[in-house]
């Protein structure tokens, strides 16, 4: 396992600049991380600063709470990927989550990942918000709709990624879907139990201090 390639070396605060970009994407060809995370707004400046490399372009769509209108989603996707981004990781809209309502989470990521095409859609299920039954019902419903993903977390809400929702996560969808852990991930010896629970991608923005380790 090489550890660099588990990253999506990720930069999503509000108060994000141009110079932090910028750094991100030195240190994600430096390392040979997956891909940079990055908001809508900075697609096209890191697709420039990583020309030439194999480090991807992901963004986030309909961050940080998921509830913007389906079609706003597809609106932000199709966007996104005229600005360079493969990567995708959009959010549920965890509202119908919780009541219950799954044909609609799994209609809305298939018009997503039918905006997608062949570029990976990585589905946020904010796991800190459902219950076992609910993340399970997510992941099911973010198979049959043909994403490629699922996530844990945000990082935006009250907690990030733990191992039993990964373990949980990748037992449902099985070995051949990715499963991204992100959110409050900062060891090496967290990445290593992530992994362990069966992740295959891991969201962090302390990439970096991980590898150093």
């Amino acid at each position: 396992m090489e550890l660099a390639k588990l990253f999506d070396h990720t930069l999503l605060k509000p108060d994000a600049t141009t110079e932090g970009i910028d750094k991100l994407c030195q240190e994600a060809r430096e390392y040979g991380f997956a891909s940079v995370c990055v908001n809508p707004d900075f697609i096209a400046r890191a697709k420039r600063n990583l020309e030439g490399s194999d480090v991807k372009v992901c963004t986030v769509i309909g961050f940080p709470l998921g509830a913007n209108k389906t079609a706003i989603k597809v609106a932000e996707i199709k966007e996104a990927i005229a600005d360079g981004a493969t990567e995708l990781d959009m959010v549920i809209n965890i509202s119908k989550a919780k009541e219950g309502d799954f044909a609609y989470i799994e209609n809305e990521i298939r018009a997503l990942k039918e905006a997608c095409g062949k570029l990976t859609l990585k589905v946020i299920l904010e796991t800190c918000l459902l219950t076992d039954e609910e993340i399970v019902a997510c992941c099911k419903a973010a198979k049959a709709a043909g994403a490629d993903f699922v996530k844990t977390s945000t990082g935006f809400s009250k907690w990030g990624a733990k191992a039993k929702d990964v373990k949980l996560m990748r037992e449902t969808v099985g070995p051949n879907m990715g499963v991204k852990a992100s959110g409050g991930i900062h060891t090496k010896a967290e990445v290593l139990e992530m992994v362990e629970a069966g992740a295959s991608r891991i969201g962090a923005s302390a990439s970096v201090s991980i590898m150093k380790e």
